[in-house]
């Protein structure tokens, strides 16, 4: 087992942070973390067996360790796309698997489908089609329903009828007096709707030098611009998947991506299972998704 970090350059003044983890030769895999803009990190390693597996963890442009870090700057998912294939290209590996949560599901699935040639197979998880219409349902739906207490504070700051186009815009504003709440309030929603127990159902008292969460930034920016997907993009080009397994790991109780997302896609995907995962919510941390994601990376590794 080996592990090797680097930078690639990926243009427009971008570097990546790159993490080669696991058997050299191996099966290749690359890694698509959330968000956007969490970026990896070394717990996602035990999805992998290091002996059997060649992992490209990468934080994505502005993410994680990449630099300029929280750059918003040429950053869309078409460059995302373009830097996956061009890191690709550049550790000449051939087809590789694709593995990956959330917005990491949405990258995946709009790499695959823009790449197919590229891709062994895809192992997904709670799968986002980068819609406002799951952002509405998830914030301004089960939010509301859910943590009323939260939403209610939501809607004490956003202040719109509006309130997720305002918060997003009062997130990106320059002026620390309002981008620092509302990405603290923001971080807060998600947390809740991510944990089914979550520690808090209210928005969390901090002190005024609390270090800012850096993905409420980069979500911003991208569920301002539709996660820079033309309308409908990933269900309109499914059947650009036809011929690659895939594996939809689904939790049952899962807030921010509920099963409907991922029935809908299955439907126009006929290589596609479902696995659904009962009891646990949208976080990869939950003990069952983390298994079941596990499972579903060594079955798609077989062979």
């Amino acid at each position: 087992m080996s592990e090797r970090s680097f930078f690639f350059d990926a243009g427009d003044g971008h570097r990546l942070h790159v993490v080669l983890w696991g058997k050299p030769g191996g099966v290749p895999v690359v890694f698509l973390h959330g968000g956007p803009g969490s970026g990896c990190n070394p717990g996602q390693r035990a999805l992998f067996d290091p002996e059997r597996h060649f992992v490209v963890f990468v934080d994505q442009r502005g993410a994680g360790q990449s630099l300029p870090r929280r750059s918003r700057a040429a950053n869309t998912t078409a460059h995302l796309i373009g830097d996956l294939e061009a890191l690709r290209r550049h550790l000449n590996l051939g087809r590789w698997l694709v593995v990956g949560g959330s917005w990491g599901a949405t990258l995946g699935l709009a790499y695959a489908q823009a790449h197919p040639a590229a891709v062994s197979g895809l192992a997904l998880r709670a799968v986002f089609l980068g819609t406002r219409a799951e952002l509405e349902a998830a914030f301004l739906t089960r939010l509301c329903t859910f943590y009323p207490r939260l939403f209610t504070a939501f809607q004490s700051l956003a202040g719109s009828e509006d309130p997720l186009t305002a918060i997003w815009q009062q997130i990106l504003h320059p002026d620390p007096q309002i981008h620092r709440p509302a990405a603290f309030l923001w971080y807060d929603m998600e947390r809740a709707m991510s944990e089914l127990r979550p520690g808090s159902e209210a928005p969390i008292t901090r002190p005024d030098d609390a270090p800012l969460p850096a993905t409420p930034f980069m979500e911003a920016s991208y569920f301002l611009n539709d996660c820079y997907l033309s309308p409908g993009q990933i269900l309109q080009n499914a059947p650009r998947l036809a011929g690659l397994p895939g594996i939809l790991v689904q939790s049952r109780f899962d807030l921010l991506c509920p099963p409907e997302g991922t029935a809908r896609l299955a439907a126009l995907w006929p290589g596609a299972e479902i696995r659904m995962v009962e009891a646990a919510g949208h976080s990869l941390s939950d003990p069952g998704v983390s298994a079941a994601l596990a499972l579903a990376i060594a079955d798609l590794s077989a062979g």
